[in-house]
């Protein structure tokens, strides 16, 4: 078992009595004084394996101080365990011993963050700057650092949309991030710009009627009408002034047997003389080939579609055709003597002129 599998419950008797260590999100993290920033190292690296260096950086951590942070990590047996050692310097005497002996490659990170926090490193081997312009001035990674940018021109958010149209109107109380001063207070233009002019306070609103009733209605605008909850909207309209209204006839509460007050009379008279519901008809039953009582009767069979000449299969016709059947012959005739005339009889013409009828001048 690795000693760091003990901790954090073990962290007071591995890195000291005022040190504290808690495990989240896979990580150990260990909190330490000043005075054993390089011990809490060196046990990191020989007793808890921790023979990875990752990186090492601050956190300006307004009124406690800069929190220095180095991530190392184990890597035996296959298996990565992550360790967070931090201790805190004051921003007064932001001093710490370089870690360089403990582990090489804390140079390049102690550079760069004596060069962003302003955080020194005592015995290390070449502290100067390292992305910085030579005459750059400050670390831009403390939260006092003034943005010189923002001063020399309005940030974004300084002016919402119409106020630059009209400069005495009052303006919104400027919201300035951090890092970001008073122009009238740091830079080029200090102590030459007027005051922002005071927004006017807002008078708190009377609640109710109270408050409809303080308030000045605009010249010329009509008086507003003010209604109560019962009395509805203006669009409503108004309630009836009778002192009493029509009673309502009582409402005729039917039982499930007798049915709705849609239905015929007849069974309540029948019922009403007699004393008893009147027998219902026994009920039809139907079988599911019959159906219901609302269906229609079977419909007679469908009438075939009429034949189309254009569709051939309404008119199938055989592959090969039979030969037509020869006529039976008919019984010849007699034949005629060879003198006699052919020509048929025909009847005497009589002329006209030769006619030996006597007329007798009677009437035709």
């Amino acid at each position: 078992m690795n000693l760091y599998d003990s901790l954090p419950d073990a962290a007071p008797t591995v890195f000291g009595a005022e040190a504290v260590a808690e495990f989240s999100y896979d990580v150990l993290t260990v909190d330490v004084p000043v005075g054993s920033w390089i011990s809490a190292l060196e046990i990191a690296r020989d007793k808890l394996g921790c023979t990875y260096f990752d990186w090492l950086s601050a956190v300006d951590e307004p009124g406690t101080g800069f929190r220095i942070c180095a991530h190392v990590a184990s890597l035996e047996n296959h298996r990565v365990r992550r360790l967070l050692l931090r201790t805190t310097v004051p921003h007064s005497a932001a001093s710490l011993p370089s870690a360089v002996a403990v582990y090489a490659g804390a140079e390049w990170h102690e550079r760069e963050t004596f060069e962003m926090f302003g955080v020194t490193f005592t015995d290390h081997p070449n502290l100067v700057p390292l992305l910085l312009p030579e005459n750059f001035e400050g670390h831009p990674l403390r939260k006092d650092f003034v943005l010189a940018a923002r001063v020399a021109k309005a940030w974004p958010g300084a002016k919402e949309p119409g106020e630059a149209h009209d400069p005495d109107a009052p303006k919104r109380r400027q919201m300035l991030p951090p890092g970001v001063p008073d122009p009238n207070d740091w830079g080029p233009m200090k102590g030459q710009l007027p005051p922002a002019p005071a927004r006017p306070a807002r008078t708190p609103r009377a609640a109710g009627a109270a408050g409809a009733a303080a308030r000045t209605p605009r010249e010329g605008a009509p008086v507003r009408r003010t209604r109560s909850v019962t009395e509805g909207s203006a669009t409503q309209p108004p309630a009836e002034t009778t002192a009493e209204a029509a009673p309502r006839p009582p409402r005729r509460t039917r039982s499930v047997a007798e049915g709705s007050a849609s239905q015929s009379p007849q069974a309540d008279a029948a019922t009403e003389a007699t004393g008893e519901a009147a027998p219902r008809p026994p009920r039809r039953t139907r079988s599911v080939s019959e159906g219901s009582a609302s269906q229609s009767p079977p419909a007679e069979a469908p009438r075939p579609a009429p034949r189309s000449s254009d569709a051939p299969w309404h008119d199938p016709k055989p592959a090969f055709e039979e030969p037509p059947t020869p006529p039976e012959a008919e019984p010849a005739e007699p034949a005629e003597p060879a003198g006699s005339d052919a020509a048929p009889e025909s009847e005497p013409k009589t002329d006209p002129k030769t006619d030996s009828t006597p007329d007798n001048g009677g009437d035709a």
